[in-house]
């Protein structure tokens, strides 16, 4: 008779390589975008937009998208990221509402709560860096700044940051 033990708990602990570093991201987030009006022509007026994304993870977590509404719009835009178990780095895609174009890819990880992301870009013709950086991270909680750069990355201007708020749900009463 064969005797079927149970197996070390560690064998079932989920990969610690960076893959559900986004699992936050799943589900309602209330949104307040505060942006440059003008990016990269030394403007320094900010507009606020308030909106809501939905986000779901794609791919047992490799995978994960966010669709994000602001303020009077429909569908603003749509991240797309996959992360890489070989280079256990992620890839940031965006797709904006006003011309359907998925543009490329930022790439990147996180180190100590804050995730970097990078990679080229354009702006108005002109080729750029394009960073993301999340910080903040909490259930309830998250930030996401967008910057250009247009000196390889030697110089950022901010041009968007997104404050992320779950919204709170009360039960009804009786």
């Amino acid at each position: 008779m064969k005797t079927i033990t149970s197996r070390n708990t560690q064998d079932f602990a989920p990969p610690a390589d960076g893959r559900h570093d986004f699992n936050f991201i799943a589900g309602r987030w209330l949104v307040s975008n505060k942006r440059l009006v003008k990016r990269l022509q030394g403007c320094t007026e900010w507009e606020n937009l308030e909106g809501f994304q939905d986000g779901a993870l794609l791919l047992d977590g490799l995978g994960n998208m966010n669709d994000l509404v602001l303020e009077g719009q429909k569908t603003t835009g749509m991240a797309l990221r996959f992360f890489n178990p070989h280079t256990r780095q992620w890839s940031i895609y965006w797709v904006n509402h006003g011309d359907g174009v998925m543009h490329p890819p930022v790439s990147g990880t996180f180190a100590k709560g804050v995730g970097r992301f990078e990679g080229p870009g354009a702006h108005e013709g002109r080729a750029i860096r394009v960073r993301t950086l999340w910080s903040d991270i909490t259930p309830r909680s998250a930030r996401c700044e967008k910057a250009f750069s247009e000196d390889g990355g030697r110089h950022w201007e901010t041009n968007s940051v997104l404050t992320l708020t779950r919204p709170v749900y009360h039960p009804a009463s009786c």
